[in-house]
């Protein structure tokens, strides 16, 4: 039922009503309410008698929530479900389905969604190329905890400068997600971590607002759905397995046992202490699902680059191997046939690689390409050179290593 039928934030009316949802239940919206409607609709007395507040807020809190923080109503919502003692053995199965050998992260993950949500998270993707995975039905989980701090987004939503509806969400999830252009990575990132953003609707100035938002990827494009480079830290991806038996009643069941999770979760609380700004250390979520995205992501000139430095290696049994830029420029233009410019090796070694040449020009030993295609030993050079190690090749690049 709705807190109150009316209220007036600054100077607009607002009225809350009673969704109803396709699925029988019914949900709260809070709608703009002319002031003449609600005067003929009630009489002019009536004006005087409803609640007032100087604005918005956003204060984030599930287990001792307030409506309103120093006569700004509380633009988070309060969930569905209370927690109360009982079975809640279905959503653990599932989520141990979901989590696998991370379960204990992903606990944790929950609990800090419950108990602090105002935390920053990674990330989280769940990626399967069968259907039938529970990718879906565990966003639905979420909603029915969530309630309406649970919005689902499309790829366009993401890409349009009309944010008003999503940028004041717990979470913001995308199923089928298909954002694989470089810029639409970086605005996730960056919105994962940032603290405030600007929100903006049709017709209204943008406004500076708090961000709170975690964002859930799901697709069925394991290799491709997001483009992530080397080094990057705030995806937790996660490749789900397609259950041995579905059965179609799961979410109803796990939506009767919530109030029973969440008396869980608050008894259990966290477990793994905070070691970053997304809270858990990149190694305990870093996963092969991850790794095997971000080699697929590399372009076509990386990958030459690296076949070329582990061919060199190999060949000569280095566990070190130095060049400048004009020999690796040498030594791809002669083994691709091709011609790849100075600045395009120089961004992938300094931007990608995080590579840092010899400050000073230095004498140096390196092996390039000769015109018969065979490799040949060139001593004395002298320059600014950069210095890689096989064991860093093996760690970034093991599926090209011999």
């Amino acid at each position: 039922m709705p807190r109150k039928d009316y209220i007036r934030v600054g100077t607009h009316y607002y009225k809350y009503i009673i969704y109803p949802l396709s699925s029988g239940d019914e949900t709260e919206k809070l709608v703009l309410w002319n002031i003449e409607t609600i005067v003929r609709d009630h009489g002019k007395s009536f004006v005087g008698q409803i609640p007032k507040y100087d604005g918005f807020c956003l204060m984030p809190e599930h287990v001792e929530y307030k409506e309103s923080y120093k006569n700004h109503l509380n633009k988070y919502e309060p969930i569905p479900c209370k927690p109360v003692a009982g079975d809640y053995s279905k959503i653990i199965a599932f989520l141990k389905h979901i989590f696998q050998e991370q379960i204990e992260i992903g606990l944790d993950y929950l609990a800090i969604l419950y108990l602090k949500p105002i935390e920053k998270l990674p990330v989280f993707c769940l990626v399967s190329k069968e259907r039938g995975t529970g990718k879906t039905t565990f966003l639905n989980l979420l909603k029915l905890i969530f309630g309406g701090n649970f919005t689902y987004n499309t790829n366009e939503d993401f890409r349009s400068q009309f944010n008003s509806h999503w940028s004041s969400k717990l979470i913001v999830a995308v199923d089928e997600v298909l954002l694989d252009k470089k810029e639409d990575s970086e605005r996730i990132k960056n919105l994962s971590t940032a603290k405030t953003y600007k929100s903006e609707a049709k017709g209204v100035d943008k406004q500076e607002v708090e961000i709170i938002c975690k964002f859930i990827l799901c697709s069925n494009n394991v290799d491709s759905f997001i483009h992530v480079e080397l080094g990057e830290t705030r995806y937790w991806v996660r490749k789900i397995l397609p259950f041995e038996t579905e059965n179609e009643n799961l979410l109803q069941e796990m939506k009767m046992q919530i109030p029973a999770f969440l008396h869980f979760l608050k008894e259990r609380g966290i477990i793994t202490p905070k070691t970053s700004r997304m809270w858990f250390d990149f190694k305990l979520y870093e996963t092969h699902a991850l790794k095997r995205l971000i080699k697929v992501n590399r372009n076509r000139l990386e990958m030459q680059i690296a076949n070329t430095l582990i061919e060199i290696m190999d060949c000569f049994e280095l566990e070190e191997y130095c060049f400048c830029i004009k020999d690796l420029q040498n030594n791809l233009n002669k083994t691709n046939k091709s011609n790849f410019d100075h600045s395009s090796i120089i961004r992938i070694l300094k931007d990608e690689w995080k590579l840092v040449p010899n400050k000073i020009t230095s004498t140096y030993t390196t092996y390039l390409y000769a015109s018969d295609g065979f490799l040949v030993m060139n001593t004395n050079n002298k320059g600014r050179f950069y210095c890689i190690k096989r064991v860093w090749m093996k760690e970034n690049f093991d599926d090209l290593m011999t």
